[in-house]
């Protein structure tokens, strides 16, 4: 069995719950299923996605491949589109099994494996795809997609130009090209991509997409001639040393917004971009100029909130200036604590060294070389850092880094999919994240848990729901790795190299955390 298809026997496995929208007892007469597969093309087209679905899956249970074939085709494209994960990777695992060389099933194997956030195994079914047909548009935006979570951005840029011009009609493609374009800082050529999404969407597919587009191509715009993200610092400094104190299991450190005194904010590697709270934004003069949307843990899930940019970010004598940053209006009521103003090196474009034993944070386009790491795994930056985890030795996953966190956490699906029952009682938690209380977080005890060399036993791991933000981010959050994991280390989010090292604390260091 090739590598692919363990990988899709896996997560077919992983997703056996997810429930599939489809009559078993109602077979289909002569010349009914191919009627039935032109209708689910024709609501495709109009972006009636879930009434696609719906009747592609009707057709699953269909003996003629000329009509099973095109009909899971059609359940993996809008499946994904529509939260049907589960069954969509099943029937892409299912596709790849009947033809493991046909480059279509290959692309659609690769989003599937994508909206997982198993980046390397749809890295491989892409590179797959383009090397048997190098005109296949969606193999190249793919490929696009993989380079971009490296951080090989002109590579990237150059396939994601191939796949628009082969694909011009293909909305997802523009908006891969626009998402490059906007991660090499060039504002004006991305919201030309995004205008382009939102004259090629059907009419029924404008809905949050559209509407979080179009405050994203108004945001761009608004730069004008101004480069985002501009770094000021001496020539030949090639990164900074930071100190930092440790609040409650966050790193705090001081910056200067728009010329201000010292400021503490919270270095968050969990936030897609600088986070300001209103009460900040007014003190430090950034006016909202677009509304938009944003997610974490909570029942809220989605939450409104606004987008200004800041002059001027500085720290130590590294100086970002227009830095695009979300403004926390209206605030959550309610809330045990007022809400943290925060930074991400990552999202300025920025490597960094978290030294708990130095209580030090070094931050540059590079890093400095300190010797051999104990453990180093590659590093996706897509939106936010993941690694790749593997729970009970059989189950892949991706986790977020995240410097802002405080324990080991899995997302609620992930937790669903586990083949091997819990070990003892699951304990109810009371969790508070960015989008309000957590009512359906628990403690989950019995997991085993691996990155790359470090391995947990028998661990507790807590559950928490992660759904909106990976709506958001177009992939499954497989879970999160916080402050209890991160402080034995020495930790290098290392974004020229797409890597993530630990350097294991000497005890003495250890001892004083």
């Amino acid at each position: 069995m090739k590598p692919a298809l363990r990988v899709a026997v896996v997560i077919t496995t992983m997703w056996m719950a997810v429930p599939l929208l489809m009559r078993a007892d109602a077979p289909f007469e002569s010349g009914a299923a191919e009627t039935q597969l032109r209708l689910g093309n024709l609501l495709a087209a109009q972006g009636r996605y879930v009434e696609a679905f719906n009747a592609y899956a009707r057709l699953l249970i269909v003996n003629d491949p000329a009509v099973l074939v095109p009909a899971r085709k059609g359940v993996v494209r809008t499946g994904l589109r529509t939260g049907n994960l589960g069954v969509a990777v099943e029937q892409a695992g299912f596709l790849m099994q009947g033809s493991p060389l046909d480059p279509e099933v290959l692309g659609l194997y690769g989003d599937a494996m994508w909206a997982t956030g198993l980046f390397g195994e749809a890295e491989s079914a892409y590179r797959e795809s383009a090397a048997i047909d190098p005109r296949h548009a969606r193999a190249r935006r793919g490929i696009a997609r993989a380079l971009t979570g490296k951080s090989r951005l002109t590579e990237a840029l150059g396939e994601a130009a191939m796949a628009a011009a082969l694909a011009p009609g293909d909305a997802e493609v523009h908006q891969t090209l626009g998402y490059v374009h906007e991660r090499l800082r060039n504002y004006r050529e991305a919201a030309r991509e995004f205008s382009t999404v939102l004259e090629l969407l059907p009419p029924r597919d404008f809905g949050l997409q559209a509407s979080m587009l179009r405050s994203q191509v108004a945001y761009l715009r608004s730069f004008g001639k101004k480069r985002p993200y501009e770094i000021k610092q001496p020539r030949d400094v090639r990164f900074h040393v930071v100190p930092f104190r440790e609040v409650r299991g966050k790193i705090v450190i001081p910056v200067r917004l728009n010329g201000s005194g010292p400021v503490e904010m919270v270095v968050d590697t969990g936030a897609e971009q600088t986070v300001l709270s209103r009460r900040s934004a007014q003190r430090y003069g950034v006016k909202a100029l677009v509304s938009t949307l944003t997610a974490g843990v909570g029942e809220i899930g989605l939450r409104g909130v606004e987008t200004g940019t800041l002059e001027s970010l500085e720290i130590g004598a590294l100086r970002v200036n227009n830095v695009p940053c979300l403004i926390k209006n209206p605030p959550l009521a309610a809330i045990p604590t007022r809400e943290d103003d925060s930074i991400s090196p990552p999202a300025l474009g920025l490597s960094m060294r978290i030294d708990y034993g130095r209580r030090v944070m070094v931050i540059g386009t590079s890093l400095p070389e300190d010797g051999p790491a104990d453990v180093e795994m590659p590093l996706y930056n897509n939106r936010l850092v993941t690694v790749r985890g593997l729970l009970n030795d059989a189950q892949a996953a991706n986790f977020l880094v995240d410097t802002g966190g405080e324990v080991i956490s899995i997302s609620s699906s992930t937790a669903r999919s586990l083949t091997r029952p819990p070990a003892g009682r699951l304990i109810p938690l009371k969790v508070y994240g960015v989008s309000g209380w957590d009512p359906t977080a628990y403690l989950l005890p019995g997991i085993d848990l691996a990155f790359h060399d470090i391995r947990f036993t028998n661990f507790s791991v807590v559950v928490l729901d992660l759904e909106a933000p990976s709506l958001l981010l177009g992939y499954q959050l497989g879970g999160i790795v916080g402050h209890a994991f991160l402080s034995k280390y020495r930790v290098d989010i290392d974004l020229e190299r797409s890597v993530l090292r630990l350097k294991r604390l000497e005890p003495a260091a250890a001892k004083g955390l």
